[in-house]
């Protein structure tokens, strides 16, 4: 079996609240999943929180788990994170990670 086959495939939803909007949360999320190679989307929403879906192994979804709910971005300040949906998934829905509007 190779490496690919192998890894499994973890897809997860993500909100995070706190002051994550007018702090570049969205860039620096954008930015950190690019790091660690996993796909997905990130978007404010009106009740000034940040949300989105990861895909990628399940070890990448959980380093960027990890970064969602203690690092964020510089400015930011983490209130809560709150993590839903976490399945296995036989491929991934998304080729990149971006930033919706």
């Amino acid at each position: 079996m190779s490496g690919a086959v192998a890894a499994r495939m973890s897809s997860l939803d993500f909100e995070i609240s706190g002051r994550v909007q007018g702090v570049c949360f969205r860039m620096y999320t954008e930015e950190q999943a690019r790091k660690l190679g996993v796909v997905g989307w990130v978007r404010n929403t009106r009740q000034g929180t940040v949300e989105g879906q990861v895909q990628g192994t399940k070890d990448n979804v959980d380093s960027m788990k990890n970064w969602l709910s203690k690092v964020g971005s510089p400015s930011s300040r983490i209130d809560r994170a709150n993590f839903s949906n976490e399945k296995e998934i036989s491929k991934l829905e998304f080729k990149h990670f971006t930033t919706r509007y």
